[in-house]
């Protein structure tokens, strides 16, 4: 699903325990021997450098036990994680990356240069960390996408839980369009801003939805995809706030993913309570329960089913 909903509380514990540590872990440097072949996923090598970075990372994080296994085995997973975000090309942008490392350093009462020198000094390195926060932020977007629409709760189950709500949940529908100044990677660095300005400049004159892809046509490498309807729990974290600050029939402002540069047209907008909304909102309650607890059943079953179908050797 296009929108299914991201959790960030993963990421944000792990943040939560390396700051705790960073106060006082002793911060040396660490000094890594010719990397070698730790392990094979997929034709894609994990190196004892990047071990070593990984085993700096669970030291911070106070992690105690069989450190070199438990970090070759984060890794693999890892591996297998970026692998499938790279095939279904729902990675996170680098932009929302630095922008996470932002916060997290802020919280730390750090600018990034500080966290980053302090990582480099643990062992860590910024660029280690900054792979493992992609992976943290992406990877709730596949398993929602893959099970947040398919389990479908039965009539029973639909009637149980509205009888203990005492009330139909009632949230906002939307109805979507996704408007996309394409910037080839080739080309990013050299027209991007001019895309941007080409996007921004087209909000104006968006004619709505129904003259959406004749709209389109008018200008070059632009394309429209109807997104259907989207229930306000599906709505993603980096979208969310730029569609709530939309009016009905109005466009958000712009924002740059790997894509180029994109804005949302909100075709419609309504308050709904039908069992297709109740059943949403049910389930993003779920996740968030299951996400706080850090038991998704449905992340330790999709990283089952790629490692069933990868091929990983340890030499």
């Amino acid at each position: 699903m296009m929108f299914a909903s991201i959790a960030l509380r993963r990421m944000a514990l792990a943040a939560t325990a390396l700051a705790a540590s960073l106060v006082v872990a002793p911060l040396e440097q660490q000094a890594f021997a010719a990397s070698q072949i730790a392990a094979v996923v997929n034709k894609t090598p994990i190196t004892s450098t990047d071990v070593s970075k990984r085993v700096a990372f669970l030291k911070l994080q106070r992690k105690t036990g069989n450190l070199q296994k438990m970090a070759r085995d984060e890794l693999v997973d890892e591996a297998l994680k970026r692998e499938e975000i790279a095939r279904v090309r729902m990675s996170v942008s680098t932009d929302e990356v630095d922008k996470a490392f932002g916060r997290f350093s802020a919280s730390n009462k750090m600018s990034p240069d500080q966290m980053a020198q302090i990582l480099d000094k643990a062992g860590v390195g910024v660029d280690h960390f900054k792979a493992f926060i992609a992976v943290q932020m992406s990877w709730p977007r596949l398993v929602n996408a893959r099970y947040g629409s398919g389990g479908k709760m039965s009539s029973e189950e639909l009637v149980k839980r509205m009888m203990q709500n005492k009330e139909k949940p009632v949230t906002t529908e939307y109805f979507l369009q996704q408007i996309i100044f394409v910037v080839p990677p080739a080309k990013r660095g050299a027209i991007l801003g001019k895309r941007k300005a080409e996007a921004e400049a087209s909000r104006s004159r968006y004619p709505g939805c129904d003259q959406a892809k004749d709209f389109a046509k008018s200008m070059r490498d632009v394309s429209v995809r109807s997104l259907g309807r989207v229930m306000d729990p599906e709505l993603p974290g980096e979208w969310r706030p730029l569609i709530e600050k939309a009016s009905a029939n109005g466009t958000t402002a712009t924002r740059e993913t790997e894509r180029g540069i994109e804005f949302l047209a909100i075709c419609n907008k309504r308050q709904v309570s039908d069992d297709a909304a109740a059943e949403v909102v049910f389930r993003a309650e779920d996740i968030g329960k299951q996400e706080k607890n850090g038991a998704n059943p449905n992340d330790a079953k999709y990283l089952e089913d790629l490692r069933s179908k990868a091929q990983i050797v340890y030499p």
